[in-house]
């Protein structure tokens, strides 16, 4: 039975009651305590440095040669955060039915509600790290709109916001690595969790396994390291991966998240799958990744394809009469500014129709011209530019447009060619953010006592969507202003629990597991490169439980991957050796990780036979093709204990909603 842990007690007092009655441990017992934390992008430097002020002894791992290396940095768009400086109705409850909302009412309301508690909070604690967020002329912090919202309420630092949010959680991590209390492990990758049960006087184990230690290889030498805390947070980051081409890092994987899944934490949600609608369209096999054009360009770009199928002219060639604004025109409250899943459907639905635009017809435009006009105008109004000409309104126009989203429109020109103030850009749904990870209570740790799970890794806040500028908002709130007092609540408990010998035997048999695994890799000495088995599971991950979904597919899927994973382990090619730096082993045992949680994500959309949010089964649709969701047989979280290979058992965390009551979501 999943016990989630939430507090009793009125939805917006349960953060509170729970800081009030939770345990505590002295300054003096912190020191004597040691936790590891994998991961130092936003989740996991915060959650680093925040336990290293509090006095507890850190280590910090990550597989990049510097923590500002993670992906948070990639993140352009904003954070969300219910100031209500517009006074334009924001509040912590519409920032909480907001999420709830835009992920479908597959989210968990008490999480849900504490992330925006905290939110206003997160704000101030990076505007006194220096953050440089973008301000109005008074001095005010300024705010622009992202989708599934009817306010503005995301912060921004022009295009570059995760990279700000980084540099100032990187600052505080580094001043808690000078003062001794932080470790920080570089280019050290995670591939086991080391369980341990505690022992009663007469040295005989009692109780579950706890969380007790990890094993690393360090990526320079190859060698394998043992390391020992009283609890352990993983901070990794998502697996969109899995799909090979998507907008992350290249390096994101699943990996330690899935070694603690077969160690027993529970996989949450795990066919839940963000699409994100502005990146730049597929060009050809050759690409690696994708690029992302950031969420908030839908504050002033406008959306369109031609009126007429397989139409060639250029987009300036066409007329205004001629285009379809297609997403005003369907859902008129929220316009271009609809949910990632409704206006990547919507985008799909349009390009499958034939009304796709450039060489491949799998792109829509993304238009400026009108903002550029309406900025120009307004400028010249502040300069008392009267009767201004045409071309003197799109020089201020241009102005005000770069000044906002330069660096975006900058990276767009360098990577097609095209200058985006000149034509609209091109963009089609891709692959992005992951709403399912491992299984958290209302205190972040796993099924497994004293794993925890932090911002992406874990499934919690999000539901069956993730509405934009959210995820900047929980992997900070995780480590900033949750964690903190949810690890207290256990570590208090294990206070008397003296460092573990790295000799014991679960130590040795953990290292030795991961030692067999790497040595069987090596050996198999096949034909078939690592990259080219991901881009085959890919392309398996995309077509068949990608944008849509159906019953079919998903059968097909399964065996496919089951097949491909018998290849990988009788014909995979790696070269160099093991004991030294050797990327494509490193590469290997990630991709092998992914193949496995392929599978498991088409058995997780299989068994969900509703649509809902990002997960859009094509049987279960309104007769405006948009997702039907099944509460009679669906409220639930999808929690999948894994039980053997190609085994998983589900168990079902029901949803409760007592305050944000489901109702059939409607951006109309």
């Amino acid at each position: 039975m999943l016990n989630s842990k939430i507090p009793a007690g009125p939805l917006d007092l349960k953060w509170t009651d729970y800081k009030g009655h939770c345990k505590l441990v002295n300054p003096a017992n912190k020191r004597k305590l040691e936790v590891i934390i994998i991961g130092t992008g936003l989740a996991g430097a915060s959650a680093a440095a925040s336990l290293g002020e509090l006095g507890y002894k850190v280590k910090a791992f990550c597989f990049q040669d510097s923590p500002r290396r993670a992906h948070s940095i990639a993140a352009q768009g904003g954070i969300n955060a219910a100031k209500n400086y517009q006074n334009d109705g924001d509040s912590t409850f519409r920032l909480f039915y907001d999420t709830i909302k835009g992920g479908d009412y597959r989210a968990r309301e008490a999480n849900v509600h504490r992330l925006a508690e905290v939110s206003a909070s997160i704000i101030d604690q990076c505007v006194a790290q220096g953050v440089p967020f973008a301000r109005e002329y008074g001095g005010l912090l300024s705010n622009r709109s992202f989708g599934g919202t009817q306010v503005q309420r995301t912060f921004y630092a022009a295009g570059q916001t995760g990279q700000q949010l980084l540099i100032g959680a990187y600052q505080a991590l580094e001043r808690q690595v000078a003062l001794g209390n932080v470790t920080q492990y570089t280019r050290h990758e995670m591939l086991d969790v080391v369980l341990i049960r505690d022992k009663d006087k007469n040295g005989n184990e009692i109780g579950e396994p706890k969380c007790r230690g990890i094993i690393v290889r360090n990526l320079i030498t190859g060698e394998l390291e043992r390391h020992f805390g009283h609890a352990v947070l993983l901070c990794s980051g998502g697996y969109g991966n899995v799909f090979y081409l998507s907008t992350n890092a290249m390096g994101s994987n699943v990996t330690a998240a899935w070694k603690a899944h077969r160690k027993g934490a529970y996989f949450g949600n795990p066919c839940y799958t963000q699409i994100h609608p502005t990146c730049i369209p597929v060009s050809g096999d050759h690409q690696s990744k994708l690029t992302l054009m950031s969420e908030s360009l839908r504050n002033d770009g406008r959306i369109w394809v031609p009126q007429k199928q397989n139409d060639n002219r250029k987009p300036n060639e066409i007329p205004e009469e001629e285009r379809d604004y297609y997403l005003e025109r369907r859902y008129r409250a929220f316009g271009n500014l609809v949910p990632r899943d409704v206006a990547s459907r919507a985008a799909k639905e349009r390009c499958d129709a034939g009304y796709g635009v450039g060489s491949s017809k799998q792109a829509v435009y993304l238009d400026f011209a009108a903002a550029i006009v309406r900025y120009g105008k307004i400028e010249c109004g502040k300069l008392g530019i009267n009767n201004p000409s045409a071309e003197v309104i799109r020089k201020h126009g241009v102005d005000v447009v770069k000044e906002k989203y330069g660096n975006l429109f900058d990276m767009y020109e360098k990577i097609t060619g095209e200058n985006p103030y000149e034509v609209p850009m091109r963009i089609y749904p891709a692959v992005h953010y992951t709403m399912g990870g491992l299984w958290v209570d209302y205190e972040l740790m796993t099924t497994v006592p004293g794993l925890y799970a932090l911002g992406e890794a874990n499934f919690s806040d999000h539901g069956a969507n993730r509405l934009g500028a959210s995820a900047l908002m929980q992997g900070l709130a995780d480590g900033y202003f949750v964690i903190p007092y949810t690890i207290g609540n256990y570590l208090a408990d294990e206070i008397a629990t003296k460092a573990i010998s790295l000799d014991d035997p679960a130590f040795v048999a953990a290292e030795k597991a991961v030692s067999d695994r790497i040595e069987k890799l090596m050996s198999i000495k096949g034909t078939q490169s690592v990259e080219s088995l991901h881009k085959r599971l890919g392309k398996i991950m995309w077509e068949k439980c990608g944008m849509a979904r159906n019953e079919k597919g998903l059968k097909e899927a399964i065996v496919e991957i089951q097949q491909l994973k018998k290849e990988f382990w009788s014909d995979v090619r790696i070269p160099g050796g093991i004991n030294e730096m050797n990327p494509e082993l490193d590469k290997a045992n990630r991709v092998a990780d992914f193949i496995e949680l392929g599978e498991l994500m088409c058995k997780d959309a299989l068994n969900r036979s509703e649509s809902c949010g990002g997960h859009f089964r094509e049987e279960s649709q309104d007769e405006d093709g948009e997702a039907k969701r099944d509460d009679a047989h669906f409220q639930y979280v999808s929690a999948w204990e894994f039980k053997g290979e190609s085994d998983w058992q589900l168990h079902k965390e029901e949803l409760n909603f007592e305050v944000a009551k489901p109702t059939q979501r409607s951006y109309k």
